[in-house]
């Protein structure tokens, strides 16, 4: 019983140790451009390269409207790039604003060794560079799944007009220790992106956005959220949406439509 012990006690601590070294693997799922890669959408856009950090370049495309009436900065979640990501700007410019998708460091054309402190000040330049383009109180900064930790810390730490949150989560420990419940994962963990933290920071409405059936993150991760400041977050629940589809229902684009127009 004890060598048994002994054995599972050190399996758990190899499998550890080997995850905190190859964690990134399993977080983020890129998909690489070749640096010549021709951007084709049928609405007007310009792409922007940002220049952060010594070494590091961050590959963005800009749509853009006449006479915009705000600008969303939108995150994305932890797979692909900008490439597949921009087909949701029209989500957004269809309302009259301009949408600005920046990728991560490895991400399509963008470059730099990641870590959660990195993207963070690559995220916050972003955001300075836009904000000296745009009134800040035009601005809405917007966070997908794994997104939605990036977007909520540039908004406290800023002054957006508002925060949206698409499938977020309450910290990115409680989604790890879902999935690895037997692991220390409080130790061996190098992103935390401590979403319920940095709400409690935000001065702008927050809206988040989830569906109700989503496996993946379920939905108590937003109503935790929201019940941290319930004056200044609103939760709009998606009846019978997953984590990926919410663009597939109405009820979804006619929330994102009430909050732009508002």
């Amino acid at each position: 019983m004890i060598i048994t012990l002994l054995y599972i006690i050190i399996g758990i601590l190899v499998v550890s140790i080997l995850l905190y070294f190859i964690q990134e693997r399993f977080i983020f799922k890129p998909e690489k451009l070749p640096t010549d890669f021709k951007f084709k959408y049928d609405a007007p856009f310009r792409e922007l390269f940002f220049d952060p950090a010594p070494g590091v370049r961050i590959n963005g495309l800009h749509f853009f409207v006449k006479d915009p009436l705000g600008l969303i900065l939108y995150f994305h979640g932890n797979t692909r790039s900008i490439k597949g990501w921009a087909k949701y700007a029209k989500d957004f410019y269809r309302y009259q604003y301009d949408v600005v998708l920046v990728d991560y460091r490895g991400f399509g054309k963008s470059t730099g060794k990641r870590s959660e402190k990195k993207i963070l000040s690559d995220m916050q330049y972003v955001y300075n560079w836009l904000s000296e383009r745009y009134p800040e109180n035009h601005i809405l900064v917007y966070g997908r799944s794994l997104g939605s930790g990036f977007a909520t810390k540039i908004a406290s730490d800023n002054r957006p007009r508002y925060l949206i949150l698409d499938s977020p989560f309450y910290n990115f420990q409680k989604v790890a220790e879902r999935i690895l419940p037997i692991l220390p994962v409080k130790y061996i963990l190098r992103y935390r992106l401590r979403t319920n933290k940095w709400i409690k920071r935000v001065n702008c409405h927050t809206y988040i956005i989830h569906g109700t059936k989503d496996r993946l993150i379920p939905i108590r991760h937003s109503v935790k959220l929201q019940q941290l400041n319930p004056n200044k977050i609103t939760l709009i629940r998606i009846q019978g949406g997953g984590h990926n589809n919410l663009p597939s229902f109405v009820e979804y684009h006619n929330f994102i439509r009430d909050i732009l127009k508002y």
